[in-house]
C-alpha cells in the first residue's frame, strides 16, 4: 500500500507552493488507494510557533484534504532522534565540532556540495579528551557524522526516483553532515529518516529542491537498518517572474488567499492541482 506524507514547518502561514506539495502527496496515496498522513516538523522551537501549525491545520482542511490522525509532530519525538544519534555515536560514526561559521569560513578551499561549503573536518581529529573538555567547558557544539566512516561502513547505495529512476547514492559530496546540536537533539536529514520509518512511508513526495538531500537519507537509512521508501520529486511552483513562492509572500497565503474570497477549488487550480485532485476523489472531469 501506498502512504505518502505531508509535512510543513510551523514557521509561518501555507501559501501556494505547499498547497501545491500537499495536494500532490495526498493524489498520489488516494488514486492507489492509500493512506495520506501529516506531520508537523517543528524541531526548530526558536522560529516555531503553536499559532502556524493550528493555521496549518486548518488551511488544509479548508483545502478538502483529510489525514490520518494523529498528527506526528516531532517535538513529541525527540527519544526516537536520540536513540537514533546513540546508535550511530556506539558505532563511533560521530564526533562533536566546535567551529563556528567564521572557523569553516576562514578555513578556505573547501569543495562546494549542494548544501554549500562542504566541512573541511577541522575538529574530526580531536583526541577523546580534548573533545571531553571542549564539552564540558560549556561551549557549543554540533555532532557531525564521519562520512568516510559511514560510507565505507555501508559500501555502495542507491535509491529509486519515479521521474528520475534509479539513483546512485552521493552522499559524500555533502561532506561531514551536521545530525544534532547541542540543545537541538535532531536535525533535517535524521528527522525526516526517522520519521518516515517510523510513520511506514512508502514513497516520499517533496519538492524537486530536496532531491540532493536524498543521498544523505538513503545513508542514514543504510546506517540505521531503515526501510527504503520509493520517491517521487515534484516541481517548484514559481510566480509570472519565476520565483518560488514563499512564506513572505503574504498575499498569496492560503489564509489570504481565502479571505479574500477565494474557493477551495479556485485556490486548488491557482496550485496547478485541481484536476489531480479531482481524479484522486474519483469525481468525473
Amino acid at each position: 500500500m501506498i502512504v505518502t506524507r505531508f509535512a510543513p514547518s510551523p514557521t509561518g502561514e501555507l501559501h501556494l507552493g505547499h498547497a501545491h506539495s500537499a495536494l500532490f502527496a495526498h493524489g498520489e496515496a488516494m488514486r492507489a488507494g492509500g493512506r495520506f498522513l501529516l506531520r508537523i516538523e517543528d524541531i526548530d522551537q526558536s522560529r516555531c510557533r503553536p499559532e502556524f501549525a493550528d493555521s496549518i491545520l486548518a488551511d488544509l482542511a479548508w483545502l478538502g484534504l483529510d489525514w490520518e490522525k494523529p498528527v506526528r509532530r516531532q517535538s513529541d519525538h525527540f527519544d526516537d532522534y536520540r536513540a537514533a544519534l546513540e546508535r550511530l555515536e556506539a558505532a563511533g560514526l560521530l564526533y562533536p565540532c566546535f567551529c563556528t561559521r567564521k572557523d569553516i569560513v576562514q578555513a578556505g578551499n573547501a569543495p562546494h556540495g549542494p548544501d554549500g561549503p562542504v566541512y573541511p573536518g577541522i575538529c574530526r581529529p580531536l583526541s577523546a579528551a580534548e573533545r571531553h573538555d571542549r564539552i564540558q567547558s560549556g561551549i557549543a557544539y554540533a555532532l557531525r557524522l564521519d562520512m568516510t566512516a559511514a560510507t565505507e561502513r555501508v559500501g555502495a547505495l542507491n535509491w529509486h526516483d519515479r521521474a528520475a529512476g534509479w539513483v546512485e547514492a552521493r552522499p559524500d559530496l555533502f561532506g561531514d553532515v551536521v545530525l544534532a546540536r547541542k540543545d537541538t537533539p535532531t536535525s533535517y536529514h535524521l528527522a525526516v529518516t526517522v520519521d518516515d520509518a517510523a510513520q511506514g512511508v512508502t514513497l516520499v513526495t517533496r519538492g524537486e529542491d530536496l532531491f540532493a538531500a536524498t543521498h544523505v537519507h538513503r545513508l542514514l537509512q543504510a546506517l540505521l537498518g531503515l526501510p527504503v521508501p520509493d520517491h517521487a520529486h515534484h516541481r517548484l511552483l514559481t510566480d509570472a517572474e519565476g520565483r518560488r513562492y514563499a512564506k513572505r509572500d503574504r498575499s498569496l497565503t492560503l489564509r489570504a488567499l481565502r479571505e479574500a474570497g477565494a474557493s477551495p477549488a479556485r485556490v486548488r487550480d491557482m496550485a496547478g492541482m485541481g484536476e489531480a485532485f479531482r481524479l484522486g476523489r474519483g469525481d468525473a472531469i
